[in-house]
């Protein structure tokens, strides 16, 4: 068994601290993803695991092990980076063996792995090629497979999807997911990209400025963000926010517009409290008037400002109590700027926050 265990664990950097004592279980076998923008710690994190950074307070567990004073290689873990680093002059076979060359490995155990790794990346017919003779996501399979050979007991990604295309990155997604699913092994992946952490995590932990803001999973934190950050973050396109206050069992936004309170959040609002409203695109959303929906009663009508057609829906840019939001249109139907529409607001799955603190106003 070979959880991870990141107790307190803080880096400095002389007066700069840009992890501040998280904590964080993984469990043996999960997938966990570390997301947030540049710069919030994420890859700090993940090199500190990976003995490639030295922690500054805490502790680090990799399975019974506290591995604070441990260098890399006696950690028994696996980086793949987003560079690939692959060596240009060895073929295929040889640099998915040459970890295992350096270990003094015997030549029987490194064919073996070596076979085992490229059958499983589908990389067998490409054992004789070099780097060079590769695609992008061939190159990026391979360095996956260097680091399944050594049977690691935890694999780190350290946004290994960046440099390929948004194509490729669709299909490395799936890739990775199998991989996951045929060699049981825990993994901490790391990356910017909200679509990537939705796609592939067991759980998420979406990090800013060297703080966990939130653990879960991706349906607990798209359903349930435990703050505004989180709440814009996760999502694409992202949840709209509208500052408003609370009026007789009423959010009264700031261009003076009126929406109820959602029904689950009435009890935990008190008279005059001054709010956020989230609401996600998906749901604001035109209705009847020859959109090819059932007609049904509006809460709100609409300019349109801006229209993106996107296929069988369509992304629609209009303003709410003076604030840019994002709609959305399913359908074929094309709307043009200045085209007034009727719409729905989805309140039953709508959000409050605080207006001070940002913190979600459900109960945890």
């Amino acid at each position: 068994m070979a959880g991870i265990t990141l107790a307190g664990v803080e880096k400095h950097y002389g007066r700069m601290r840009v992890v501040h004592g998280i904590d964080l279980d993984i469990a043996h076998e999960e997938f966990v993803v570390l997301v947030g923008p540049s710069g919030c710690g994420k890859s700090t994190t993940l090199r500190m695991i990976a003995g490639l950074e030295e922690i500054t307070g805490g502790e680090i567990r990799i399975g019974e092990r506290v591995v604070n004073d441990l260098p890399p290689r006696k950690r028994n873990i696996s980086m793949v980076f987003q560079n690939y680093a692959l060596y240009p002059h060895m073929n295929v076979r040889d640099n998915l063996g040459f970890g295992l060359k350096i270990a003094g490995q015997p030549q029987a155990v490194i064919a073996e792995r070596v076979r085992e790794a490229a059958e499983i990346l589908g990389l067998s017919e490409l054992l004789d090629r070099t780097p060079a003779e590769l695609s992008g996501g061939q190159r990026q399979r391979v360095a996956m497979g260097r680091a399944i050979v050594r049977h690691p007991d935890a694999f780190l990604f350290d946004e290994p999807l960046s440099n390929l295309d948004a194509k490729l990155r669709g299909q490395m997604r799936a890739e990775i997911k199998k991989l996951h699913q045929k060699v049981k092994t825990t993994v901490v992946y790391v990356t910017h990209d909200q679509i990537e952490a939705m796609t592939l995590a067991d759980r998420i932990v979406v990090m800013r400025d060297g703080y966990i803001e939130q653990v879960g999973t991706p349906m607990e934190v798209f359903n349930h963000p435990a703050n505004t950050f989180v709440a814009t973050f996760i999502g694409s396109p992202p949840m709209n926010l509208l500052p408003g206050r609370i009026e007789g069992g009423q959010v009264r936004l700031a261009g003076g517009e009126a929406v109820p309170v959602p029904a689950r959040l009435a009890a935990r609002v008190a008279e005059g409290l001054e709010v956020v409203l989230g609401i996600r695109p998906d749901d604001i959303s035109p209705v009847g008037h020859g959109l090819g929906e059932v007609a049904e009663p509006a809460d709100i009508t609409l300019t349109v400002s801006i229209a993106e057609p996107l296929g069988m829906e369509s992304l629609i840019y209009t303003t709410i109590a003076g604030q840019e939001v994002q709609a959305k249109l399913y359908g074929p139907r094309i709307v043009g700027p200045g085209e007034v529409l009727p719409f729905r607001l989805a309140l039953e799955r709508a959000h409050l926050f605080d207006a001070e603190t940002g913190d979600t106003l459900e109960a945890r």
